[in-house]
């Protein structure tokens, strides 16, 4: 039996590699100066073809030194890739000293931003690229073929399973299915791949063509007539249920008739801060 699903893998990684496809790399990045060098590393063992990867940064927003940061990680990338660029863009908005990221009362705001960070990033960078994989800067490991173990799937759009911990419980936990119920530890017994309703974003592969058809990062709450959304989810902003950035495009990707899946098995590590 391992030796069958060993052939299938060297069978999938055979077919990434022949089919040429452009990689379009996007990463929206605030506050992570400190995380710019592993980021490097990592893009630098990518096993997919460098010639056919590009990749495209946008810098928001921080505290820190990450704007001269990443424009000098660009010169270093253009060298060793299809394409690098960088843009800047400050949406005004700092979360506020006193709280985590991830304080409840602040997501509605913080979870807006992003989603037009990462609007405008797709808007500047995307060309003439097949398929866009939405990277994180805080995500630190990641296997060097994972590019051609998402593209071997053949889904329009694919995330992979982010974890603080290999076998450990979902870090990101913006992918679900069932009206949240499911994430993806919890779908480990159900194989390789599995139906999900929403995506994150740490990691995320999408079809290129389903971007320029349309599908964005909704900067509001979307889809209060979904049957996909969270029941008891309600916005700050507006008090009607629906869902933002991430889960908002896993929404809108429905009502465009595109499915969401996720690879619970394929886990790629995220810092533990």
């Amino acid at each position: 039996m391992a030796i069958i699903k060993n052939a299938k893998n060297i069978f999938r990684h055979y077919l990434s590699r022949a089919s040429k496809q452009k990689i379009l790399i996007l990463t929206p990045v605030k506050d992570a100066a400190d995380l710019a060098a592993v980021y490097m590393k990592n893009l630098e063992s990518l096993t997919y073809p460098h010639n056919l990867i590009s990749i495209g940064i946008l810098e928001s927003d921080s505290r820190d030194n990450s704007s001269q940061v990443y424009q000098e990680l660009i010169l270093k990338l253009s060298v060793h890739f299809r394409r690098a660029s960088y843009w800047n863009k400050d949406f005004g908005y700092r979360i506020p000293k006193k709280f985590p990221r991830w304080d409840e009362t602040i997501q509605a705001q913080r979870r807006s931003i992003l989603a037009l960070s990462r609007n405008h990033l797709l808007f500047h960078a995307l060309d003439d690229e097949d398929w866009v994989l939405w990277l994180d800067a805080d995500v630190i490991e990641y296997p060097p073929d994972i590019i051609e173990q998402l593209l071997s799937y053949g889904k329009d759009i694919l995330q992979p399973h982010c974890v603080l911990e290999y076998k450990g419980s979902t870090f990101d936990k913006n992918g679900w299915r069932d009206q949240g119920k499911y994430h993806l530890d919890l779908l480990r017994e159900e194989g390789d791949l599995v139906r999900l309703d929403t995506v994150g974003g740490t990691m995320l592969l999408v079809r290129a063509d389903i971007h320029r058809n349309g599908l964005i990062f909704p900067s509001y709450y979307y889809g209060n007539k979904s049957p996909l959304i969270r029941q008891s989810k309600k916005s700050p902003i507006n008090s009607k249920p629906g869902e933002i950035e991430t889960e908002g495009l896993g929404i809108m990707a429905d009502d465009m008739g595109v499915q969401c899946w996720g690879l619970p098995h394929l886990e790629i590590k995220h810092r533990n801060k």
